[in-house]
């Protein structure tokens, strides 16, 4: 189980998060939602041991993560926001980098890298510099790297980011089939369209701080909305946004 107990995140006197309480169990495919700046990013790098809390703990079967990071980090597979490889390394280059640092077996990690690289459609551009990859290649890089030493938590910040309408499919279906093996997954995006399909729970953040949690069947009925698109714009949209995209049109007519 994956807890965070109370986390906060202050740079210098400005909040980035106050007091975020959860608990992942296995199975569980957590949606964390909220506009850009509402401390989504920051929570990740807490969860991940890449930042320290100000404030709070994050627990890993019942131990903060803190006193063996490295431990931690074997059993977690993080795929983050930006895409920032190696461009001079190669595709296979990288993935044999990260398998080495993971201390996977040789004869696993040359087996795991080849089928992943085949059934992700990067085989054929194995001994390619990753300079050279479009966004959504290098995208299923990160995805690799991140699944190929079978973690028991995942934590995904925008993986669908740059991939075609195929991949996206074939991720929506990856994150359910991994929470029906028992994987526990921690998942931000801004497409609520896949929040709603493959998460189980949710929390909804606004301006560092919770603002709804619960199942997504919870969550859509307390706030008596029939979609997730409907609940983000009842608790986070301060602005009616139809009526700014017919303000957007007005102001291009005139010109």
């Amino acid at each position: 189980m994956l807890e965070a107990r109370g986390l906060s995140k202050f740079y210098g006197s400005v909040l980035a998060v106050r007091d975020i309480s959860f608990c992942l169990q296995p199975g569980q495919v957590l949606g964390y939602l909220g506009p850009n700046g509402s401390g989504k990013s920051t929570t990740v790098k807490m969860l991940t041991g890449l930042l320290e809390p100000s404030d709070g703990q994050v627990i890993y079967d019942g131990q903060d993560i803190r006193k063996n990071l490295i431990a931690y980090r074997k059993r977690l597979g993080y795929v983050p926001e930006e895409a920032n490889l190696y461009p001079y390394l190669t595709g296979q280059e990288y993935l044999d980098m990260v398998a080495t640092l993971r201390a996977m077996p040789s004869p696993r990690k040359n087996k795991t890298i080849r089928s992943l690289l085949q059934l992700f459609s990067l085989w054929p551009h194995r001994h390619v510099t990753m300079g050279s990859y479009s966004k959504g290649m290098r995208q299923r890089i990160l995805l690799i790297a991140a699944l190929m030493d079978n973690p028991d938590v995942l934590i995904l910040d925008e993986p669908l980011s740059g991939l075609d309408v195929t991949s996206v499919l074939v991720i929506k279906n990856l994150i359910q089939t991994l929470s029906a093996h028992g994987k526990s997954v921690f998942y931000c995006s801004h497409i609520l369209e896949v929040v709603e399909k493959v998460c189980s729970h949710l929390i909804i953040l606004r301006k560092g701080q919770v603002i709804a949690q619960g199942t997504t069947t919870e969550v859509r009925e307390h706030i008596g909305k029939s979609s997730l698109e409907g609940v983000f714009l009842h608790l986070v949209e301060e602005r009616d946004v139809v009526q700014m995209a017919h303000d957007i049109v007005s102001v291009l007519a005139a010109v």
